[in-house]
């Protein structure tokens, strides 16, 4: 090709790259607006639609964007594309990752549109294109057979970690796309680098720290780095895990659930659109007839009941609730305009919790109802979960299968029970002590939290022994899915002082029939448990 020629081309390919920057703008708009989708959408399948289109959109992205002469914006795309694909693919969609994913998008689209997308970093990944959708950590270790080490150890956990052996590499990574959180080897001078890091970002990154002695000067350089937990070496994995899912809530709260018992239709529809605004899911009620089916359906964590209706008193609409235990722990808020003490007093002491007081502003509503009802889900939690895994305790997990196949012999669909329990446990005890034993519970804890759907109920049964509800999971599915339960658990490294150790599992699952009452159904799971233990255990068995 002679000169002119390729001169000619280079200015076609020049024209088309300007044209496509052009196009850019659109399609870094459009993304940015699926991102803004998602994350006002509460209902699964709608998200999951969103998630599809997103995915459409960063596949074509990461294919043209390279072409095009944008290298690191196509890379960038493509990471991405993969998160969504592992969010689309997992079991349990992590709420957590979600909200991370929309958070690089944007974050992608914004840097895209200032005029490229930073700079793209040799990483080295412990995790698999395969791994179900988790949180993204950026892990900071020189030591890199110790630092593949604990991105394989998370990644059983469902974390995507990421390896830096630098701290230059660390500081390009995060202005390319931000982490979830990091975890930080401390060595001289990195962690005042992680510091002024951290103060260079509109909102500090979750931090733990990893140091070599636990005396005061190392814990006071990492709190002053931002950290929120230290950890001596050899780090005990499984209590960093903890701390992680503590610090990046895991299980990310669903907005509170507010009902409103008001006939006043427009003031119930003011109340609703300034709560929703807050992030909160309101339902409305003017027929209080409709009470029961409305409370058992929408399951409200606060009930704001108007104190006069014309056929009812909000006294006795309180009262009629109170009678029913299953919602005892549900706060009861009268809306009245009702100002005498006296006459509020003989109200609450009949039933009720406490009075918002009509007119009310905007800004003191959500005050009010947030406070309130953020407490009544904190107490509510701690009374229904175990305290050393958070998972539900023994009789509310069976209140839980009590529902679901109550729900499942009315919709025709199928729902597995599942039994668990850990193999020789007591040896785990009497060799390694009970403190080692109870980082084993908390593991398979937090294991089946991440692997399973946020509709699926976990419970702790027993001292070692597990239980979970899958609605609309047969059996066959639900063996799959506490089959790479299994595999990833007995993957896992535990450390008591030098030695280390693993443990593994056995579980039965049972199956609803339309007919089989829930106690069958425990019976029939335990039946299957029994099996696997008989049948040599680590293995999973359907009854």
């Amino acid at each position: 090709m002679n000169e002119g020629a390729n001169e000619a081309l280079q200015r076609q390919l020049q024209a088309l790259n300007e044209k496509f920057a052009e196009r850019l703008s659109e399609e870094l708009a459009a993304l940015e607006q699926y991102a803004e989708q998602l994350q006002s959408v509460r209902e699964h399948e709608q998200r999951r639609q969103l998630m599809l289109a997103l995915l459409e959109r960063l596949h074509r992205l990461a294919g043209t964007a390279g072409t095009f002469g944008f290298t690191t914006l196509g890379e960038q795309s493509r990471l991405l594309e993969r998160r969504a694909e592992r969010w689309l693919e997992a079991a349990k969609p992590s709420g957590q990752a979600l909200s991370a994913l929309v958070r690089a998008v944007q974050q992608m689209a914004a840097t895209g549109r200032a005029g490229g997308a930073g700079p793209h970093p040799e990483l080295h990944s412990g995790t698999s294109d395969a791994l179900p959708a988790g949180c993204r950590i950026y892990l900071l270790e020189s030591d890199f057979e110790a630092g593949q080490n604990m991105c394989q150890t998370l990644g059983n956990f469902g974390y995507e970690v990421l390896l830096f052996p630098e701290i230059s590499l660390l500081q390009s990574a995060v202005q390319g796309q931000l982490p979830d959180a990091l975890i930080v080897s401390q060595h001289d001078g990195e962690l005042a680098a992680v510091s002024a890091l951290q103060q260079s970002l509109e909102v500090p990154l979750p931090l733990l720290v990893i140091g070599h002695r636990a005396d005061f000067g190392s814990q006071l350089a990492a709190v002053r780095a931002g950290a929120k937990g230290f950890f001596v070496r050899p780090v005990d994995i499984t209590q960093l895990e903890n701390s992680l899912e503590n610090i990046l809530n895991l299980q990310l709260n669903e907005p509170y659930r507010v009902l409103i018992v008001d006939d006043d239709d427009d003031l119930s529809a003011r109340y609703s659109l300034v709560l929703r605004n807050s992030q909160m899911l309101v339902r409305t009620l003017s027929d209080p007839s409709q009470l029961f089916e409305v409370m058992r359906e929408f399951d409200p964590e606060m009930v704001l009941l108007d104190m006069n209706m014309p056929d009812f008193t909000g006294i006795e609409l309180a009262q009629m609730i109170r009678l029913n235990d299953e919602w005892l722990r549900v706060p009861i808020i009268y809306l009245s305009a009702e100002t005498d003490i006296n006459r509020q007093m003989a109200a609450l002491l009949k039933a009720g919790d406490d009075f918002i007081t009509k007119p009310i502003s905007d800004t003191a509503l959500t005050a009010a109802v947030f406070s309130r009802v953020q407490r009544a889900r904190a107490l509510s939690m701690a009374l229904s979960r175990d305290s050393l895994t958070g998972l539900l305790k023994h009789a509310d997990i069976k209140e839980q299968v009590a529902l679901e196949v109550e729900r499942a012999q009315r919709s025709g669909k199928p729902t597995s029970v599942v039994m668990l329990d850990l193999d020789h446990f007591k040896q785990v005890n009497d060799q390694y002590g009970h403190a080692a034993g109870d980082n084993v519970i908390r593991s398979l804890a937090n294991l089946m939290r991440q692997r399973l759907r946020r509709i699926d109920s976990i419970g702790r049964y027993g001292g070692e022994e597990f239980m979970a509800v899958l609605p609309d999971c047969p059996a066959e599915q639900a063996k799959r899915i506490f089959d790479e339960i299994r595999l990833r658990f007995a993957a896992l490294s535990f450390h008591a002082g030098a030695r280390t150790f693993s443990v593994s599992l056995s579980a039965g699952i049972s199956e609803t029939d339309g007919h089989a009452s829930a106690g069958a159904m425990l019976e029939l799971a335990d039946q299957a448990l029994y099996a696997a233990k008989h049948n040599g255990r680590n293995q999973v068995q359907i009854a």
